[in-house]
């Protein structure tokens, strides 16, 4: 009986690398819009305007303190009541870059803070603008205190992708969920599953390590 789960198992395993092809497409388009998303709201929580700052502040928390779970029900089925009408694929990157750009936004505000106000000063005394600043002083230094957590925050979404099945978007989750149903045994299905997300996160997992190590190394240099 194991031997016929098996074969029927890899029978199916075109379906599932078409699950990972729409896990990869959801979460690399979140990354990226999460990412630019991200920066700026870190960016905009350093401003002086107080206003601006707050705003933020609570976008940032209501994304972190509630689950995205409810964050895509609300895009996808609330949403329409109110006239904004999304595919599940559209309600699916849109709402994961909401949810990415919360914590992205996190780890940029916390690496904007670790530069020396002495660098902001000497920048302003060189007589450059705030956008200079930004672009020549600040962000090059936050860069490496920022890039091994943001790395790393991107696994974490990508596994928290798999929300995206609840909507009826056929990524690996759901191919799994389907699968079941035909192949009843459980551990050999979500073992698959579990398997095309660790390969899927691994190179990630690697780079989010060495970016550490040389980051550790730089320190200890310096």
């Amino acid at each position: 009986m194991w031997l016929y789960y098996f074969n029927n198992l890899v029978a199916s395993f075109p379906f599932f690398l078409k699950g990972v092809w729409m896990t990869i497409t959801v979460s690399l388009l979140s990354l990226v819009f999460g990412t630019i998303l991200g920066f700026g709201i870190g960016i905009g929580r350093i401003s002086r305007i107080r206003a601006l700052r707050y705003g933020f502040s609570l976008y940032v928390d209501f994304m972190r303190g509630t689950p995205y779970l409810v964050q895509i029900f609300i895009v996808f089925f609330i949403f329409p009541e109110w006239g904004i009408q999304m595919e599940a694929f559209q309600a699916a990157v849109f709402s994961l870059t909401l949810y990415a750009g919360a914590y992205i936004s996190e780890i940029v505000a916390g690496g904007i803070s670790t530069i020396s106000p002495g660098q902001t000063e000497a920048a302003v005394a060189s007589g450059l603008n705030w956008f200079q600043r930004l672009r020549f002083v600040i962000l090059p230094q936050a860069l490496r205190p920022i890039l091994p957590p943001l790395v790393g925050q991107y696994v974490l979404l990508i596994k928290d992708s798999s929300v995206i099945s609840v909507i009826g978007l056929t990524d690996v989750t759901r191919v799994g969920w389907l699968t079941v149903q035909r192949i009843p045994e459980g551990l050999m299905v979500f073992g698959l599953v579990g398997l095309l997300y660790f390969l899927v996160c691994y190179p990630l997992i690697r780079l989010s390590n060495w970016f550490e190590k040389r980051l550790s190394i730089a320190n200890w240099t310096v």
